[in-house]
Formats: structure tokens, sequence, C-alpha cells
């Protein structure tokens, strides 16, 4: 996007009306991109460099979009990298330097690949909750830090600007997610998740994370209980209605949360005299009523229950992000300090951040095929969204289970890789770095370039020896794989597709999968 940025200035296609009246900071972003202070300009060319696109492409690419109409699409995977928010700030550079930005079919735009609902046409409506209370505890950290506040209690780390310190976790208490799903270095994972006196978790299924507790609450999955689904981005709220009784001792959360509070003797403050379908009806009247106020009809209780959903209705026109602030920047205000699109931003570059300065910037992963580790793991990792399940989710079903090579997650590789590692399709391989190993299935495939190999996540951990540090993974969980550290002393988030490795044909017999045996029955 630099190099684009750099061909717009200098042949003079950017929108300086839209800066000068919308943005701030541009003038300081130019010189950056122009090479005035660091002496290197991000012309197409250099770009050309690192992308391995040609520079005229990049050249033409950045006269097309001013010429006409330009919607710029970012994925969200991209900021799951080392400095994994410049991708984004640079694209919000770009779209400012356009000029388009509040105009229908322009500006930007992120995540619309994954989360069809933000492109959607629907009226803002109400959702069912529950009310909620103050958390009395204010101590937090990044989720993607969770690893690193088991290790290291009372250890000092930066957030946004803030000096904050990991609390000290004797228990923890997990409802909902997996953990062993989608965190960085497993192995690192493990021991952190020894620390804790318990390690109590909510699950339906016997995944690694129930593997790895103290203490296991069989919880019901959604055909087993009431509830109501619905999403701030969905045009339909749906009525799910229980399919079948909770198999075994399995309970919903409602009433496991409930059975606890009785223990306690706080149940009747817990559930205030309602059943599940009592709350649920309450949740939905409340929203309801907020509808009506917004000139929505909806349906009682019963007859929404009874029909099974109910429909929001569709906008009345176009929603255009950022329509109103383009109109009028100084009555439409961003929730920016200056209240503008900030190219620089004063508050980051007051944080001093060595990895992430006051405005985009290219600035080199620790992990890439640029860098010195490329000479012992020359293969960059990249870990997607499965096709085939939903995370983790379901990967015992059938359709999952079609996807795999010899019951190992599949791991897509460029022809010409595969055959200076003598690799062939279909074979059993072992992919590795210092971090760990996990075995999986060759794909062979011209679709991805050389230098690069792609495994989906979600496979379910399957250490060959349990409990053991470094033990090889016979599934093929990418996140044995992946560092464990944050994006940035900004956000702190997964660095996850920052991740060199190696691969080679694995020898010898091939150890059984067994992720999916139930627990020993005792």
């Amino acid at each position: 996007m630099l190099g684009l940025i750099h061909t717009l200035i200098s042949e003079g296609l950017h929108d300086r009306e839209f800066l000068a009246s919308h943005a701030t900071g541009f003038e300081c972003f130019a010189d950056y991109v122009m090479g005035v202070t660091d002496g290197v300009p991000k012309t197409a060319q250099w770009a050309s460099g690192l992308s391995e696109l040609p520079a005229e492409a990049i050249r033409a690419l950045a006269r097309r979009m001013a010429a006409t109409r330009t919607f710029l699409v970012v994925n969200w995977s991209l900021q799951r990298s080392e400095h994994g928010e410049q991708p984004f700030w640079a694209a919000i550079a770009l779209a400012a330097a356009l000029g388009q930005l509040g105009l229908p079919g322009g500006g930007l735009g992120f995540g619309y690949g994954s989360l069809e609902g933000l492109g959607g046409q629907r009226r803002a409506a109400p959702r069912p909750t529950f009310p909620t209370l103050r958390n009395p505890v204010e101590a937090f950290i990044p989720v993607a830090r969770i690893a690193d506040m088991l290790l290291s209690p009372g250890a000092p780390f930066q957030y946004d600007g803030r000096d904050l310190a990991y609390p000290d976790i004797r228990l923890v208490y997990w409802c909902g997610g997996n953990p062993f799903h989608h965190h960085q270095d497993l192995n690192r994972l493990i021991a952190a998740w020894r620390r804790p006196e318990a390690v109590i978790v909510h699950e339906t299924w016997w995944t690694a994370t129930a593997r790895h507790a103290d203490v296991v609450l069989p919880a019901s999955s959604p055909l087993e209980r009431d509830d109501i689904g619905a999403s701030s981005l969905d045009r339909f709220m749906v009525a799910m209605r229980k399919a079948i009784e909770p198999l075994g001792e399995a309970r919903s959360d409602f009433a496991i949360f409930g059975g606890l509070a009785e223990r306690l003797g706080l149940g009747a403050a817990f559930h205030e005299g309602r059943g599940e379908r009592e709350w649920l009806r309450l949740m939905y009247q409340r929203a309801r009523e907020r509808a009506a106020q917004a000139d929505m009809r909806w349906p009682d209780f019963d007859a929404f229950w009874d029909q099974g959903f109910v429909e929001i209705p569709a906008a009345e026109k176009p929603y255009v992000l950022f329509e109103a602030f383009r109109r009028d920047p100084a009555l439409h205000r961003l929730g920016t300090p200056s209240g503008r699109i900030e190219i620089v931003s004063g508050a980051i570059a007051g944080f001093a951040y060595e990895d992430c300065p006051g405005h985009p910037t290219w600035m080199a992963p620790r992990e890439w095929l640029g860098s010195p580790l490329a000479a012992r793991f020359p293969l960059h990792l990249l870990t997607t969204q499965p096709a085939t399940r939903l995370h983790g989710q379901m990967d015992m079903g059938t359709v999952s289970q079609a996807s795999k090579v010899a019951g190992r997650e599949p791991m897509r590789i460029n022809p010409a890789d595969a055959a200076a590692r003598g690799v062939g399709d279909g074979d059993i391989v072992r992919v590795f770095n210092d971090r760990g190993a996990i075995l999986v299935g060759a794909v062979l495939t011209d679709a991805i370039r050389p230098g690069v190999i792609q495994i989906a996540t979600g496979a379910w951990y399957d250490p060959e020896t349990p409990g053991e540090i470094g033990s090889l993974d016979k599934h093929g969980n990418p996140n044995v794989l992946t560092p464990d550290r944050g994006t940035s002393k900004l956000a702190q988030g997964p660095s996850a597709q920052s991740t060199l490795v190696e691969v080679a044909r694995f020898e010898g017999a091939v150890p059984r999968v067994s992720a999916f045996d139930p627990p020993i029955d005792s």
C-alpha cells in the first residue's frame, strides 16, 4: 500500500482537498513515504522488492484507483501477524489519499469477506440480552496474552499506552471458547496451564482444553437447550428450540451456574424466580419494546417461538460508511482525538513504542522469508480458517474428516517445494520449527506460491505423548508452530501469520490419531 500511496503523491493523484478537510498528519506521513525522513522512498519499485509484484503493475493500479470509484477491502487475517496493525492503518491512509471515504461504492471496509453481515442492508435493531452488572474486578489482559499472564504473574506489560501488570491467577474458570484451538505456541500454553491451582471448564466435547482441565462440567449443545440466535449483523432473529433432552449428565450453562449459585446460597439472586424459558421471554420482551420505539412491530414471544424467527426490516436506503462525516466533518466527528482521520496519531507517537510508530510504517517481522531465520526454516506458514468446519468445532464430523489426508490435516504446498524435499501428494510429512512439530498430509498444488505452505486451523491437538511439552502433534494443529508474541505493545494481538517452518517427509510407522478418543470411564 505504501507503493500505491507513493505513486499517488508523486503523480499528484491524491485528493488534497479531502485530506485537508477530513484528515490530520498527511504531510508528515508523506515525508516518510517519499523518503524525506529516512532516506528510503517507498516507491513502486521498493514495494515490488517486498511483494514480488511488478512495479509497473503497482503504479497502474494506483492510477486506476484514482481514476474511478474504488472500495478497499482488507481481510481481518492481516492483523494476526507481527506489526499487524500497520496494514490496516496503511489502508486507511490509502483510502484517505484517494478521497473517496463516505461516497457510495468508495472508501474501505474491514472483514467483508468473512463477515457477510458487514455489507448487509438492515436497520439497526435491538437484540435480546441479559441485563449486565458492573464487574468489580478492573484488571484485564488482551486475550492473546493468556500464557504470559499465567507464566509471569505480576510482570509489567504495555497495552495501548498504559502501564499494566499481569494478575496472579490461581483458578481458571473457562466457559465458552477453546484456547487449545486458538492460542499460539501450544507447548508454551501447556506450561502456562499448569500454573493455576485449578482449571474448570464447561465443555460439550472431549477437546484438548477439556483434557487439560482439572474439572470438566459437561455442557449441553445448542440442540439440547432453548435459546435465541441473534447478532447485530443479521437480519433474522431465530428461535433455537431444544431438539432433544441433554444427554448423559450434560446441563446448560444456565443450569450449571444456577447449581453453583444454589450451593453458595445465592440461587434466588441468580435466577430471580425465572427458569431458562422465562429468561428468554423476558429478554425478548425487552428487546421487542425497544424495537417498537423504532417503529418495528415484532410478534409477542409465544408467536415468535411458534413461528421460529423474526425478520428485521431491510434498510430504507443503502448504508454508506462515513457518509455523514464526509458531508460535515465538524458536526459528525469521528471518535479520534482530533475528530478526523488520524494518518499521524499524536497519542500513539507519544507512547514511543519502537514496534508501533505514530503513522503507518513498514517494519519487517522477525519471521518472514526475508529474515535470517529463513536459512533454517525456509517456508512461510499461513494458517487459514477451515472450509470444512467452524474453527475447531465438529472436527470429528464427516465433512471435516473427508478433507483429511490419512486422518491428518491437509498441508497445501507448491510442487517445486515438495519435489525439493522428496514429498509426494498424499505423503505424511513433519512440519517443524524450534517451537514444535506436527504431522500433516501433503496436498501438492500450484495455487500456493513457492516458499509458502498453508494449513487450516482447527485440527484437535493430539500429542503423541500427552502432557509432554514438545511432543509431536499427530493430527496437524498448526498452533503448535506459531509464535506466542504480541503484534505490538499497542494492541498485543496474536502474531500467528508470522511463522517460519521446515517440512520433511515422515519416515517410519505413522502414529494413530487419538484426538477423538473419549475419556476413560473410571
